[in-house]
């Protein structure tokens, strides 16, 4: 008799363990431990430059490079407050990337690049980060002159590229 509720104990424990094991191996991936790294493309710089028929600016990405739109805007303003940016030109064009974000997981800011910074290039007058908010990260450009642009991506590393052109300069 001891023999048997001893062979029923052992069985109950080995059932419950092989249960439990079970389950922790079917569990869904949210349910595993935070540790994992984000996905979200992290953009970590914005440059500027110029060349003999056109201005550029190229945006870093970590990651595979989002969503990106271009718009022309009436004026640029900070995402959230909706404050005016302090950049010369009558022109503006907003950079928009989705989804996307300048800061880690642990909301340290990854961004090392300029948050506003007038230039006096031939045609790009000033560079603003604008908004890196709710899977969002914007920059607006300032131009004195309305803005002839083209854009397109760079890969290995990953950058977004806006070309706005103008007269030859060389």
């Amino acid at each position: 008799m001891h023999r048997r509720l001893r062979r029923q104990q052992l069985v109950a424990l080995t059932t419950g363990a092989l249960l439990t094991a079970g389950l922790a191996l079917a569990a869904p991936a949210s349910a595993a431990p935070a540790a994992r790294a984000s996905t979200t493309p992290l953009v970590v710089n914005a440059r500027w430059g110029t060349h003999c028929t056109f201005d550029r600016v190229v945006i870093d990405i970590q990651g595979t490079i989002p969503e990106t739109t271009v718009t022309e805007v009436p004026e640029l303003v900070y995402d959230g407050s909706g404050h005016p940016v302090p950049l010369p030109g009558k022109y503006f064009l907003e950079i928009r990337l989705h989804p996307a974000a300048a800061h880690n997981d642990a909301g340290q800011s990854v961004y090392k690049g300029p948050h506003l910074i007038k230039l006096n290039l031939p045609k790009l007058k000033g560079l603003a980060m604008t908004g890196d908010y709710e899977g969002y990260v914007t920059f607006g450009t300032a131009f004195a002159t309305k803005p002839r642009f083209s854009t397109f991506k760079l890969h290995d590393p990953e950058r977004f590229v806006v070309d706005v052109a103008h007269p030859n300069t060389c």
